[in-house]
């Protein structure tokens, strides 16, 4: 009998865009037949069928789209005869389980196989041989022989041999299993006694975008492949350099994305690419000595990454020149594959499109603007805008500009000074001329008339590689353990170069390096670095200590200090340690501690920490703390330490440092603190500081951290001050309280004369004033537990209210003397209101408003954040003496007025009616002169002398507790002065009070007297 099996294989494919948009499924339809049948006939009459129904778990109809003839079998008797048609192989497993393999006639019965014959992929394998010693001529056979072990073998080629390592190269038609060609790797590994590493192309499928991607998308490749895989990757590769990528700023791995049909896939998505990720990516997936790669090209529709601008000359002249003044603006950019359109505007109008000239590797665009030397109160600017040409990407655009400084006319500027030109006062210039083997700038700023120090942005090119390698680490590009220990090697070559600059451009390496050991810390969040960096590393910060930083401003130091310490604390608690012991340095000491009871020594400063598991990595760092932002009531001492964990879960810890004495200076108070990242400063919470002996400061704080000492100019948490100041200000407040009530209460009965009418005016606002400042000065008693900005709000109110308040005494003297001296021209209420007004209300705002502007434009401190009251830098530097001078004015005001009233009173006779009532008045006026003037300004007096006695601990300390006394109990000063002590007040408010009683008598007489009347 005679069988003719015929498989086909049946489709249904929908697809659109390269997006399949419905369920596909590919089946095979074996027909057999005793009977002579032709395959054209059956593929006419599947032709002819339109829909399919298939039954599994439920009937279903499917369309079939295609059909296709795959295999063909003759089958007599016993014998068989199988072919693959063409295009087609015969399958993994009839190759393997029936030794059918490649193109050949197969004489096995096999149609019962399903998969029978598969489709012809091309997979290349490419290896290479690793060989301790010289490799024998006959490795190729060796090589073609295992290899042609593989299903759908067709050619294996030697591309490249030395003595010991001989790459090959070989191809097959068809996708094989990972452990088929792992075993055969094996094998040969075992036979050669060498080494094999093989990569495969046309086993993973890739997708990438078809088209160019614009500037700043996000572009997302993905990689699947049908075994389950160790690892997976990505790189990318320019036509000079390839790069392993990493999670990073910029580049975001996914492994989550794996299906049933696809049980390994790796998807990479790129934010915001610039043409730095234009290069082709290949993903790889490695299981033991085996890697399945893919690659796919990816182009960006470029725009410039950077455009430099420059001016020439530097500023425009408008002070000889009446019209206008012509400036040459040249731009350039990266060389590029992309063309652009470019337009620049000259102060935002108009669009005027130039053309470029190629210089090198830089496209350059040269033209002339012409300065307006009209004098404007905005800065007078070019921009210039680029935009690429590829049609879905032209709405794309990227901008660059370059402020124009311009001298106009009757301004005052500084004068020519070498590289510097003619500058107007207020503006900046840039310089972007370097010394030979340096890149970056250099700017001035010209103030007022005189030029500020130069400052110097020119970092050594070398550096400035390290610095662009550290950057594309921080976004994924080249994240390798490699790529880090050429960093941190260079880093350190360069920093043993810096201790041997000149001090002009020193300080733009240190900022620099500081930048990388930046950029490698948030980089080492993503990748594992292991301690093999350590030394490269230590030494590198080690050396930036060496220089003394002093070629920037305080503000810039101090923010480049707090990147430096943030960045080699996180550095040391990133790396991963393994074999390392620790790593000492001139200015760093870094040891670990696995142990759970650990003990160690660092600078001579004893850690002491228990925990449960994980290694204790703890870093002393020397000649920082001074760089550092500290509170102007603190000295600095020399070390800090910064105290990490790695792999532990404690839910609470309790760190103990012992600093030795002789590193503290005994005239003053250590205070243990920590550095707060968030707000960039030094911080006492959840730490406490201990002496032992007199020979230790210890630390014990509840939290890991960078830790330090301070040493506090004065006790800055004195209880019993503290005690002081809150009972005073309470009692004040209740006294203040008292005082506005009975003024509500006796005022018609004590206002009688326009003196006496002036004089509780001024008092009663006295009162209203102070009774604001204390309740402010109370709400920033805890300083700590201020945010900013109620901190600044509480330091505005404290100014205002207080300088509010002395105004008013200033009224009421002023006031006194006139109505003493000037006695035939009587104050009128409407004139004294006027000027009592403006002085009382509207001064205090101008001062106030007036320092808080300047401070800001400046750029100094209006108010320390520790104390929320005003700064004092020195004698006339500081905010503070906006507070201080005013009321010192005051003070003294007010002395000369009490002399010359006391000196009137004397020469004057008594008078009747109400100008006896005027000197009574005027009498009382000069007792609350005379109280509160002292009270009041000699409390301030002993406040800004404090300030001066700093050196003097004894003097300070009784100044401090003169002026909490005094300060805390004005409120029942001004109660005692303004109501005990004034006769009116007082006999005016027995009278009120008197009255109310004799009220409730009569009203108990007359209930009495009709309750008599009716019982009678």
């Amino acid at each position: 009998m005679c069988f003719k099996v015929f498989l086909f294989l049946l489709g249904a494919v929908y697809i659109n865009c390269q997006i399949v948009s419905a369920e596909v499924y590919i089946a095979e339809l074996m027909v057999e037949s005793n009977v002579t049948l032709n395959a054209l006939t059956i593929l006419g009459t599947l032709k002819n069928i339109t829909d399919l129904t298939v039954t599994i778990n439920a009937s279903a109809t499917y369309s079939i789209s295609d059909s296709t003839l795959v295999a063909e079998c003759l089958i007599v008797g016993d014998e068989t005869q199988c072919n693959c048609s063409t295009g087609y192989i015969w399958s993994n497993q009839v190759c393997y389980n029936f030794n059918c393999c490649r193109e050949s006639t197969c004489s096995r019965n096999v149609s019962s196989i399903t998969p029978l014959c598969i489709a012809k992929d091309n997979v290349h394998i490419n290896g290479s041989v690793i060989h301790p010693t010289p490799l024998l001529p006959s490795i190729t056979t060796q090589l073609k022989n295992k290899f042609g072990e593989l299903n759908g073998f067709e050619s294996l080629n030697v591309t490249s041999q030395s003595n010991t390592v001989v790459g090959f190269e070989a191809t097959v038609s068809v996708k094989f299993d990972t452990s088929k060609l792992q075993s055969i790797v094996t094998d040969l590994e075992s036979t050669l006694a060498a080494v094999l590493w093989v990569d495969t192309v046309g086993m993973v499928t890739i997708e990438s975008p078809n088209d160019k991607v614009c500037y700043e998308s996000y572009p997302v490749l993905k990689c699947t492949f049908e075994e389950v895989s160790g690892s997976a990757g990505w790189n990318m590769s320019t036509q000079n350099q390839r790069f392993e990528l990493n999670t990073g700023s910029v580049v975001k791995l996914d492994y989550s994305c794996a299906t049933q049909e696809y049980k390994s896939c790796v998807a990479v998505t790129l934010q915001k690419v610039t043409g730095l990720w234009s290069g082709t990516y290949e993903c790889g997936f490695t299981t033991g000595s085996v890697r399945h790669t893919a690659k796919a090209q990816l182009n960006v529709a470029l725009l410039p990454d950077v455009i430099t601008l420059t001016i020439s000359p530097l500023t425009a002249d408008c002070s000889e020149v009446s019209n206008k003044n012509y400036i040459k603006v040249t731009a350039t950019i990266a060389n590029s594959t992309d063309s652009f359109v470019v337009w620049w505007s000259l102060n935002g109008e108009g669009n005027n499109y130039v053309q470029n000239s190629t210089n090198g590797n830089n496209l350059v665009y040269n033209f002339y603007a012409d300065v307006n030397c009209q004098k404007t109160t905005n800065p007078q600017y070019i921009n210039v805008t680029f935009k690429n040409t590829v049609g879905h990407c032209m709405e794309h655009t990227r901008s660059a500009r370059v402020d124009i400084p311009v001298i106009y006319s009757g301004e005052p500027f500084c004068s020519e000074d070498e590289l510097w030109p003619k500058t107007p006062a207020g503006a900046t210039v840039i310089n972007r001329t370097c010394e030979a083997g340096r890149v970056g700038y250099k700017s001035r700023t010209c103030q007022g008339t005189t030029w500020m120090s130069v400052s110097s942005y020119c970092v050594s090119e070398q550096l400035n590689k390290v610095l662009s390698s550290a950057d594309n680490f921080v976004k994924g590009l080249g994240a390798t353990q490699d790529v880090a220990m050429a960093i941190f090697s260079g880093l350190k070559n360069s920093s043993t170069a810096l201790l041997a600059s000149d001090y002009s451009s020193s300080m733009a390496d240190i900022r620099a390096s500081v930048n990388v050991l930046d950029a490698m810390s948030t980089g080492s969040k993503n990748v594992a670095l292991q301690d093999t960096l350590f030394p490269d590393f230590v030494n590198a910060a080690s050396n930036m200590l060496n220089k003394t930083w002093d070629g920037a401003n305080d503000s810039v130091v101090q923010t480049i200090s707090s990147t430096y310490l943030q960045s080699v604390e996180g550095l040391v608690k990133n790396i991963k340690v393994n074999t390392s012991n620790g790593m000492n340095s001139s200015n760093l000491d870094l040891k670990f501690c696995s142990r759970s009871d650990c003990n160690i020594s660092v600078f001579n400063i004893n850690v002491n920490l228990n925990k449960t598991n994980g290694i204790m990595k703890t870093v002393a760092v020397k000649n920082l703390m001074d760089k550092l932002k500290h509170n102007s009531e603190m000295d600095s001492t020399s070390l800090l330490i910064s105290a990490t964990l790695e792999n532990n879960n404690d839910s609470s810890l309790e760190i103990r440092l012992q600093f030795p004495q002789k590193l503290l200076n005994h005239k003053t108070k250590p205070v243990c603190v920590f550095w707060n990242t968030t707000d960039g400063e030094w911080s006492s919470v959840g730490c406490t500081a201990k002496t032992s002996d007199g020979n230790l400061t210890v630390c014990e704080c509840n939290h890991l951290t960078s830790f330090s000492v301070l040493m506090a100019k004065r006790d800055i948490s004195n209880p019993i001050l503290d005690l002081i100041t809150n009972v005073g200000l309470g009692v004040s407040i209740c006294s203040l309280l008292i005082f506005l009530i009975v003024e509500s209460l006796v005022w018609s009965a004590v206002v009688k004369t326009n003196l006496s009418h002036f004089r509780h005016t001024a008092i009663v606002n006295i009162a209203i004033f102070l009774l604001l400042g204390d309740c402010s000065f109370l709400a920033s008693t805890s300083p700590q537990t201020l945010s900013e900005t109620w901190c600044l709000v509480l330091t505005l109110c404290k100014h205002l209210f207080f300088l509010a308040m002395f105004s008013w005494m200033l009224c009421m003297s002023v006031m006194l003397v006139h109505q003493l001296i000037f006695v035939f021209s009587p104050l009128r209420k409407r004139v004294f209101m006027f000027f009592s007004s403006i002085a009382g209300y509207v001064c205090p705002m101008l001062i106030v408003g007036s320092s808080y502007v300047y401070c800001k434009y400046t750029n100094k401190p209006y108010y320390d954040k520790n104390t929320c009251w005003l700064v004092y830098g020195s004698l006339l530097e500081g905010s503070l003496h906006a507070f201080i001078l005013p009321i010192g004015t005051v003070i003294l005001t007010n002395l000369f007025s009490m002399v010359v009233v006391i000196l009137t009173l004397l020469k004057s006779s008594a008078s009747e009616g109400s100008k006896a009532d005027d000197k009574e008045t005027a009498k009382s006026i000069l007792k609350v002169v005379v109280f509160l003037t002292p009270v009041f300004g000699v409390t301030w007096v002993i406040g800004f002398g404090m300030l001066l006695l700093e050196d003097y601990p004894t003097m300070l300390n009784i100044a401090s507790y003169s002026f909490t006394i005094l300060n805390s109990f004005q409120g029942l000063f001004l109660l005692i002065t303004g109501v005990f002590a004034e006769q009116k007040v007082r006999e005016e408010l027995f009278k009120i009070i008197m009255g109310k009683s004799k009220g409730k008598t009569e009203s108990t007489k007359n209930l009495n007297s009709i309750t008599y009347t009716k019982d009678k």
